[in-house]
């Protein structure tokens, strides 16, 4: 089974006194969860989506439908948490992360979200944003109506519209992936991308450091430029000689294992 190399790091930030993101790097399974409810109930979203998910850890066979079945575990007990203790109604998390499974007997990468925390590929000195934001900006931006920049900073940019903890619970994102040669991922909740721009992202990943240390650094410019969130990250990377061909399977992107293609 192909090995993965990692590293994880997350702050509270400057104005926030509560960090309500969790981060799990327990191979095969990366994943960040942006906590929503305030006085601790985004944190307790958070922890319960990372405890059905380090479930998977130590799995050699993961297919698509276990990361499927965690998010719809994850839902399920938020909202059975939120119904017994009234003080957390109302809590949910965003969910984003990548597992090492397997596809038609070769290794295979599935990248999943639920929100707007993100998982970025970075291949050949590119970064791609491979998950699409659930949120009102992003269907602002997608239909035009503001730039990019304009998403950085507009009022509605913290609203999401698909969050672990809703009930009918939220249909995840999932894109099946070969594995590259030398693939490395970005996993990160948004007080990443609120304070680093895409640029210096890519000045930080191109120095090829260990994924600790690319991890850290990436945190701690975030914070640096004005921490006005929670920021975490977790950098997940294949070493070159680990790569094995890929079989032939269809590895388009699908919203689910029934559901079309994006």
């Amino acid at each position: 089974m192909t090995q993965a190399l990692f590293g994880a790091a997350s702050d509270v930030g400057r104005v926030r006194e509560l960090n309500e993101d969790c981060v799990l790097a327990q191979p095969p399974v990366f994943v960040v969860a942006d906590g929503m409810g305030g006085h601790a109930a985004g944190e307790v979203a958070a922890d319960l989506a990372m405890q059905r998910f380090a479930a998977l850890a130590g799995r050699v066979d993961l297919k698509p439908e276990d990361v499927l079945d965690a998010v719809a575990d994850a839902n399920a007990a938020i909202l059975a948490r939120s119904s017994e203790h009234s003080e957390t109604a109302g809590m949910g998390t965003t969910l984003s992360g990548v597992c090492l499974g397997v596809v038609g007997g070769s290794p295979h990468w599935f990248v999943f979200n639920v929100g707007d925390s993100r998982v970025y590929r970075f291949a050949d000195g590119v970064l791609r944003q491979i998950t699409v934001d659930h949120s009102e900006v992003e269907e602002l931006r997608a239909a035009g109506r503001i730039t990019a920049e304009e998403a950085l900073v507009h009022p509605l940019r913290n609203v999401v519209t698909r969050s672990l903890g809703m009930d009918p619970p939220p249909v995840p994102d999932i894109w099946v992936l070969p594995v590259g040669d030398g693939d490395r991922f970005l996993i990160c909740s948004d007080g990443l991308p609120l304070e680093v721009s895409a640029v210096e992202i890519v000045e930080v990943l191109s120095r090829a450091a260990p994924p600790q240390t690319t991890a850290e650094m990436l945190v701690r410019m975030a914070v640096d430029a004005g921490g006005r969130d929670n920021v975490s990250v977790v950098v997940v990377e294949t070493p070159r000689s680990e790569v094995v061909p890929d079989a032939d399977v269809s590895t388009a992107p699908r919203q689910g294992l029934s559901g079309g293609q994006r």
